[in-house]
């Protein structure tokens, strides 16, 4: 809060107060800015995908000894296998997967350096196709030591 204290015996004493009171400027500043962050929107967008909670230990046999693997490169270019694909051709080989009498796991492995709009679409994808197999690889690579 801003205060001046007149000296009654001056020769200004009667003279306007040249000072601008700043404390209603900031009261009306922090009200602004609380209105401003309670009206941003809620970033709620997500592909809910279900992760396995117990981690594969070497002593367990693999399930299948098929698998597939989607990885998607720094570019954008998914390769399925190794072979570039499109979108409409890996939930095509996705489809198919899933009309096998033991479905494959899918092994997804992103760049780290991918557009998080790739990767969010490719998951996107496996998750509408209707797979339950589906690993991520790679991820030691984040891990915190």
């Amino acid at each position: 809060m801003a205060l001046s204290f007149a000296r009654p015996n001056a020769p200004d004493a009667d003279a306007p107060m040249g000072e601008m009171n700043t404390t209603p400027l900031i009261d009306v500043m922090l009200v602004l800015l609380i209105m401003f962050i309670i009206t941003i929107p809620i970033q709620t967008h997500s592909v809910a995908i279900d992760l396995p909670q117990t981690p594969v230990t070497p002593q367990q046999p693999m399930p299948d000894p098929v698998k597939n693997k989607v990885t998607i490169d720094a570019g954008g270019l998914i390769r399925w296998n190794g072979a570039a694909v499109d979108r409409l051709t890996l939930r095509r080989y996705l489809a198919a997967t899933l009309r096998m009498p033991v479905e494959p796991e899918l092994q997804f492995q992103p760049d780290a350096t991918a557009r998080y709009v790739a990767v969010d679409e490719v998951l996107a994808d496996i998750k509408r196709s209707g797979v339950t197999k589906l690993g991520f690889i790679g991820n030691e690579r984040y891990r915190d030591f």
